[in-house]
């Protein structure tokens, strides 16, 4: 498989983001993770979504770590540290789990707590769904399961059109219009780092034509299956959504009707635009560790 490996000196002095790197190999690509805690803590896997990578969670990591957890936050394929394969056609959902669930067998990861934003959802519930045994708790924030059977909202069809068909990709312009407040200079050049140029950004237009939109969407037998188990889930099930996201707007009480571990858990609606971890990350890091505190 041919793929870009964004130099090392793109990330270098990243602000608030001094995590060492670490690497495993899958599919015959190089993945990157942050590993921070102590290593014999519980594991907190933080998945990130589109266009971002692992440092979207740097102000939650430190906080979970802190509580004595170990917190687990890898870079998807494509993004971040992570390899970038060139072809587009080598962005399926399914390699994407098949991705991830490497990591985790590779790192042993059991008694796992999830938490997903964004694409970070779409892979993460399903993930937990089929892996049951493995995760102790769900965390989500602005995300979702999508089985193509429902509408997606208009602002999803405009996100798509303009990934799929503008000649540029303005990755921190992106994050700047999701969220409340402005980036600094430092932190768009954090988020612009794993892009040297226009060849490296080939999974961020992947993404959003991935998500089942349709009934006969490839992946929406899978994700149809993931929510009866998701139907029949008894453990904690948080959900942590902003108030100012349209695309997923009205996911957290959907979630809460239907998945039984979501009753009588203290769901937060946090400030904040699509990235809430961006906007609020001190209160969504405090909503996991109290979850977590309440089940030791």
């Amino acid at each position: 498989m041919d793929y870009l490996r964004t130099p090392d000196s793109r990330f270098e002095r990243l602000l608030d983001y001094p995590f060492e790197p670490n690497y495993v190999t899958v599919d015959g690509l190089r993945m990157h993770y942050v590993d921070e805690g102590p290593a014999d803590g519980k594991p907190i896997l933080m998945l990130h979504g589109e266009p971002t990578w692992s440092y979207l969670y740097r102000h939650m990591i430190p906080i979970c770590a802190a509580a004595g957890h170990r917190v687990i936050a890898p870079d998807l394929i494509g993004f971040g540290k992570s390899d970038k394969p060139t072809d587009i056609n080598a962005y399926s959902y399914q390699n994407h789990m098949d991705w991830v669930k490497s990591l985790l067998d590779q790192l042993e990861l059991t008694e796992i707590t999830l938490v997903c934003q964004d694409w970070g959802s779409l892979i993460g519930l399903r993930m937990a769904a089929e892996n049951e045994s493995r995760f102790r708790a769900i965390v989500v924030g602005n995300g979702m399961l999508p089985t193509g059977d429902e509408q997606a909202p208009k602002a999803f069809h405009i996100w798509k059109a303009f990934a799929i068909h503008s000649p540029v990709l303005p990755i921190s312009r992106i994050l700047n219009v999701a969220t409340f407040r402005k980036l600094g200079p430092d932190e768009i050049r954090a988020y612009e780092a794993p892009f040297p140029n226009r060849k490296y950004k080939t999974a961020a237009r992947a993404f959003p034509k991935l998500v089942p939109v349709t009934p006969n969407d490839p992946a929406t037998q899978a994700n149809r299956a993931a929510w009866k188990a998701l139907e029949q889930w008894k453990k904690p099930f948080l959900t942590t959504f902003s108030n100012g996201d349209p695309i997923t707007r009205g996911g957290d009480k959907y979630m809460q009707e239907r998945i039984p571990g979501a009753q009588g858990q203290p769901h937060q609606t946090l400030v904040g635009g699509h990235f809430l971890q961006e906007d609020s990350p001190v209160q969504f890091a405090q909503a996991v560790n109290n979850l977590l505190a309440g089940m030791d």
